[in-house]
Parts: structure tokens; C-alpha cells; sequence
């Protein structure tokens, strides 16, 4: 079954970079396809995820937190189509999936807004396993990111990817 890799805090303001593309390329006996440049690769050839995670460990110029994904989940998430009720995506809008290291042991009342008031610029729709679905909305003066309030909400580490990143990953799994 093919998995799925986020790594966590890399290629953000010149901290822990790297090339995506060039380590899929190192990785080529998996069938490792590299999406975009915020570390997230989709692994279709046969291989554990113990296996893999020392592969990439041993690869990386730095430590950082791999979330590792049976590629089942994100399909499952993406075919339940968690943001069909939501406000479509705009400019100023967005969808956003947050992936936690671990599933969180405890879940606010959801939807929450962060700030709350009127000029909230995250909304925390659902969590579900290590997936929290959330949408981001563009404010003058904002400075929250769906990360942060996922992150500080849960106290575990995680890394968000927006949803169009998550579909190109279910048509890299669909090919």
C-alpha cells in the first residue's frame, strides 16, 4: 500500500531546507513523487514505514518530525469530501488540512474560531484521527496560521497543507 510523507518545519523562512525533487530522484527504487516544496512526498513502491523512516532519516542534512500516512487515509478523508459544506475557496479563503504527529486524546467544542470575534481568521471545523480540517481566512493586519492554533489547541506537533496539496496527492495516488 503506498504511504504517504509530511515532513514537519521544513523549507519555512531558510530553516532546515531541502529539495524535495532531488530526494524523491535519491529515492527512486520506491517510486517516491515529491509534491511542491513544503516536504510532502507520496512513496508508491514496497516499503514499510519503519523502513522508510530510517531511509529519509538517513537522507536528511537535519531531525525533523515525519508524519507518516497509509495512503487509505487521505483517500478516505478526500471521498468524504469534509469542506463540501463549507464556503467555497477564494482569494481570501482557505482550506486546510493539518496533520498531527498523533491523534489528539481530547477535542474542543467545534467549530472554533481563532480570534474569536468577527474578524476570526481561523475556523477549526473538525478533527478526525490526526486530521484537522480547518479554514483560514485572510485578515488586513492577520498573523495566525491554521498551524499555530491546531498546534497550541492540541500541544502536539503538526504540519498543514492546504487542500489543493491534498488532492494532488489522491490523483498521484489515482495514476
Amino acid at each position: 500500500m503506498p504511504l504517504v510523507v509530511f515532513l514537519r518545519a521544513v523549507n519555512v523562512g531558510g530553516h532546515q531546507t531541502f529539495r524535495p525533487s532531488v530526494l524523491a530522484k535519491e529515492m527512486v527504487k520506491f517510486d517516491v513523487v515529491s509534491i511542491g516544496a513544503a516536504g510532502t512526498l507520496v512513496v508508491r513502491g514496497k516499503i514499510g514505514q519503519t523502513m522508510l523512516r530510517a531511509e529519509l532519516e538517513k537522507r536528511l542534512s537535519f531531525k525533523t518530525d515525519l508524519i507518516i500516512c497509509p495512503s487509505r487515509e487521505i483517500l478516505d478523508l478526500v471521498k468524504r469530501d469534509p469542506f463540501g459544506d463549507a464556503p467555497p475557496e477564494t482569494k481570501d479563503l482557505r482550506h486546510y488540512v493539518t496533520i498531527l504527529t498523533k491523534a489528539p486524546k481530547t477535542i474542543p467544542p467545534l467549530p472554533l474560531e481563532r480570534p474569536e470575534n468577527k474578524k476570526w481568521e481561523v475556523t477549526l471545523l473538525e478533527v478526525s484521527g490526526h486530521f484537522a480540517l480547518t479554514i483560514w481566512r485572510r485578515q488586513t493586519n492577520g498573523i495566525l496560521y491554521p498551524n499555530a492554533v491546531v498546534e497550541k489547541l492540541s500541544g502536539i506537533p503538526c504540519t498543514t497543507r492546504n487542500w489543493n496539496t491534498i488532492s494532488n496527492i489522491v490523483n498521484i495516488l489515482e495514476k
